[in-house]
């Protein structure tokens, strides 16, 4: 489940919730009661990189080891900073 982040335009109280992709967005702030929660947009807290299941189970051919080429390329260290330019060279 993903982690959602919520702001109160009413008490300005952040705060980080564990919901559903289908739950309903919050709209009560637990602060201060008010109906002036808003849903933040934020980046992923964390990044998949390097092998795992993803990488050694559901990926074929010449689209295994993406994280290995982007890192020799140089992508990964220092040009764009995701691999996403490796990974688009090779499909």
């Amino acid at each position: 489940m993903p982690i959602y982040e919520y702001h109160c335009e009413a008490c300005n109280h952040d705060m980080e919730a564990l919901q559903k992709m289908s739950d309903e967005p919050l709209k009560t702030c637990p602060e201060c009661g008010k109906d002036a929660l808003k849903k933040m947009i934020s980046a992923a807290a964390f990044r998949l990189k390097g092998g795992g299941w993803y990488e050694t189970d559901f990926k074929s051919g010449s689209k295994k080891n993406i994280a290995d080429k982007a890192e020799s390329s140089g992508c990964a260290s220092g040009g764009c900073g995701s691999g996403a330019c490796a990974a688009k060279s090779e499909t």
